[in-house]
């Protein structure tokens, strides 16, 4: 079941094309990564998903039905560019934005206590929003996102300002968050993080979707037959037909296989020589690399049908 899909979705501000005929299933229950370069059409796509601005054409299924606009009180959204009210005091803010979501105001101070106590931020309820610091306002802005308890949950860059501790913090609450069901869009430009927490991912350039699928799936299917073997000192890597040597440090090896020659048909070569293994590993593509390759490969070939 896909808690939201995209089908053919499109929009265009005056000669820019933003989302090109987008189409993408996020899966409900998920961590789902939303990839892209500057101006790849992310933000652009989650503004339509949130009913911020509409699409020219396509359409949006939300958990199952055709999108409305009452879905978007089961939708939490916290943007890259924060949006709180400086003068405001932290619980009002947030006991206001929880309103505006259909919350009473009675299980909106609940909700809001719960997770002061998870944070550890109890002193903070009648501090005003200007008093706090960059990484603080985050843990805000991240309270004022899930305190209606959304199905569908969008973070932009949550990491952004955050130390190492409180990113770790946020990160744990993000996996509670899905074994309790939600379903979390990640949009980052940190790739480990994206290989960290999430499960799948679209990469889109230029308003079009350039990649989609699982993250061990996807590294998987992009591998260069790179791998990893670790011999003893007394043992160096003799030459071998089909094997070339990329990188050697001490008694580490980076090698490239052409095909003409199996890892099995390898190991055996090796230990028949009498090598003394002590490890050996395919090296997987990091997601970064992936990122890097198709979105280089995406503008040539953009390029090239422009002449």
């Amino acid at each position: 079941m896909n808690i939201l899909s995209l089908k053919g979705v499109s929009k265009q501000y005056q000669n820019y094309m933003a989302v090109d005929n987008l189409s993408f299933d996020v899966p409900s229950g998920s961590i789902f990564g939303m990839l892209g370069p500057n101006g790849a059409g992310k933000t652009s796509t989650i503004r339509i998903i949130t009913g911020i601005t509409g699409a020219d054409s396509g359409t949006i299924y939300f958990d199952g039905e055709k999108w409305k606009r009452s879905f978007i009180q089961q939708i939490g959204y916290m943007p890259e560019e924060r949006g709180l009210y400086k003068k405001m005091k932290v619980a009002e803010h947030l006991e206001y934005l929880a309103q505006l979501r259909g919350m009473s105001k009675g299980d909106a101070q609940r909700e809001i206590k719960m997770w002061f106590e998870k944070f550890d931020i109890k002193d903070w309820w009648s501090k005003k929003i200007e008093e706090l610091s960059k990484g603080m306002q985050q843990k805000v802005q991240f309270i004022a996102t899930v305190v209606h308890k959304p199905k569908l949950l969008i973070l932009d860059e949550p990491f952004s300002g955050l130390d190492p501790i409180n990113s770790n913090l946020l990160k744990d609450e993000i996996s509670e968050l899905k074994k309790s069901g939600t379903t979390i869009i990640f949009s980052t430009h940190r790739m480990e993080q994206v290989e960290e927490i999430c499960d799948q991912i679209v990469l889109i350039n230029k308003g079009k979707v350039i990649l989609n699928g699982g993250v061990r799936e996807i590294k998987e299917e992009n591998k260069k037959n790179l791998f990893s073997v670790s011999l003893d000192k007394n043992s160096p890597l003799p030459t071998f037909n089909g094997v070339e040597v990329l990188e050697h440090n001490n008694e580490e090896y980076k090698l490239k296989l052409d095909g003409s020659i199996s890892t099995n048909d390898l190991l055996k070569e090796l230990i028949q020589r009498g090598l003394v293994i002590k490890s050996f590993h395919e090296i997987l593509p990091t997601l970064n690399d992936i990122f890097i390759d198709k979105v280089e490969q995406n503008i040539y070939e953009i390029n090239l049908k422009n002449g």
